[in-house]
This record gives C-alpha cells, structure tokens and sequence, in this order.
C-alpha cells in the first residue's frame, strides 16, 4: 500500500455507493461480509476505499486500513465484485489466520486462496476478458499465475524465481483449502 496518510487522506478517496450489501451484490460478497462479522471483523463504508491508483492493480487489503478498491481499473461491475470479494478474502484469512505479512510463504497462501475462490478465475473470466483459450487446468494455471504476479509485487520479494518457489512450496495444501466456502466458487 502507499503511504498511511496518502491512503486515508487521497482527495479522490470517496465512500462506495451500495455498503449495504443487500440484494444487488452477488451472494458471495454478502457470504463474505457475514463470515468476516462471524470472526469480530466489520466491513463498511469506512474501511473499503475507492479511489484511482497509480499502481497498475485492481485493490489492495491493509491490515489496518481496509479495502482499497481502484476506480480507474474497472472494467465493469462483475470486475468489481471480483476484486472485492478476493479483498475481502484476504480479510477473511487476516482474521482467521496468524498471519505473518511479512512472510512471502504466507502472502503466496493467501493469494492463492484469494484467486481460488474469489471467482476471477472462472473459465468465462479468463476466456473472455484475459484472452486464456485453454480448457484443461485453466483455473489452476489462472490462480497459479495471479497469485506469483501478487506475490512478486510485494517489496520484500527479490524476483519472479522466489515468488514462484513460494507458491509452490505452499500449493498443494493452499489451493484445497476452501475455506469459509463448502468448495470453490465459480
């Protein structure tokens, strides 16, 4: 994330129509907002954030800011909710998790069950907005690949090698973790 005071300060930093979370968001953000209230966690209109980026990234989670969504990457609604529920997610894990963020092992975890389960990576996703023409591991390659880029974005990763190694080294028993979900959604 930027600076603390540049995060909570931005000009264009602006409330997020619609915190409600009633019946306009897909289940799955209204699934996450209730399984995070379960854990102590409370997301509202003052800690989700949408205001342009200068970063090439759709959000962020900060432990102790929020959501940071970036109004000047959308492409549309369901980009959106993407974005929002893998945000979210990671405040899930935040909560349920001890999570060291400074440890590329853990962020490589926590990104994978970010891109698994948040529905970025479904087949329609992938086909028709990232051009990915494949149909056989599409979703796995799709996490795989989303979650080495977000890891290698962190300052403390040195290079695509080391990001790469952190995600396989917690693959195997990151990507079948599911939870709060019964299975990955789609």
């Amino acid at each position: 994330m930027d600076s603390d005071e540049e995060k909570l300060t931005a000009a264009d930093t602006g409330y997020v129509p619609g915190w409600d979370f009633g019946s306009r968001w897909r289940p799955i953000i209204r699934f996450l907002r209730e399984h995070v209230q379960k854990l102590g966690g409370d997301l509202n209109k003052d800690n989700i954030y949408c205001r342009r980026c200068d970063a090439d990234r759709s959000g962020g989670f900060d432990q102790r800011f929020g959501i940071d969504l970036c109004a000047n990457h959308f492409r549309n609604r369901g980009h959106v909710e993407d974005t929002l529920a893998h945000e979210m997610i990671h405040a899930w894990d935040h909560l349920r998790f001890k999570v060291r963020h400074g440890d590329l092992w853990h962020a490589a975890c926590m990104e994978i069950r970010a891109s698994n389960l948040s529905g970025e990576c479904r087949f329609t996703r992938e086909f028709f907005t990232r051009g990915q023409r494949k149909f056989t591991q599409q979703h796995q390659e799709c996490v795989r690949r989303r979650a080495i880029l977000s890891v290698s974005a962190r300052p403390q990763c040195e290079s695509i090698e080391q990001a790469t190694k952190a995600v396989d080294d917690v693959w195997n028993s990151c990507s079948r973790d599911t939870r709060p979900f019964d299975e990955i959604y789609r």
